[in-house]
C-alpha cells in the first residue's frame, strides 16, 4: 500500500519508515480495499515524555478512516494508532456484510 511520509520538526530514519509500512501493510488482511494512505510524525516541544505524535489518515472507498496516538516512542505510537484503525475497519467491514 502507497503511504506518503511527513514528519514535523525532526527527519524521520528509514528504519522507523519500514517499521510503520510492515504495521500498516498488515491491516489489509482486515480490510483489502485500503487505496492509500498518509502518516504524520511529530515532535512536541513540551516537557513531558509522552511528546511523540502519530497520525495516520487512511483512504478507503467512500470515506477515510483516521487514528491519532501521543507516545513516548514512534513505535509504541504506531502500534497503538494501527490497533486503533484495524478496529475501525472491522467495524466498516462488518456494517458492510450487514447490508
Amino acid at each position: 500500500m502507497k503511504l506518503q511520509f511527513h514528519s514535523l520538526h525532526f527527519d524521520v530514519d528509514q528504519k522507523l519508515v519500514d517499521f510503520i509500512q510492515k504495521k500498516v501493510d498488515k491491516l489489509e488482511t482486515f480490510y483489502d480495499r485500503i487505496i492509500d494512505g498518509e502518516v504524520i510524525l511529530k515532535v512536541e516541544k513540551d516537557d513531558s515524555r509522552e511528546n511523540k505524535i502519530i497520525e495516520i489518515k487512511l483512504n478507503i472507498p467512500g470515506g477515510q478512516v483516521f487514528s491519532k496516538e501521543q507516545a513516548k516512542s514512534f513505535e509504541a505510537g504506531a502500534d497503538e494508532a494501527v490497533e486503533a484503525l484495524r478496529r475501525q475497519l472491522k467495524k466498516k467491514k462488518e456494517k458492510m456484510m450487514a447490508h
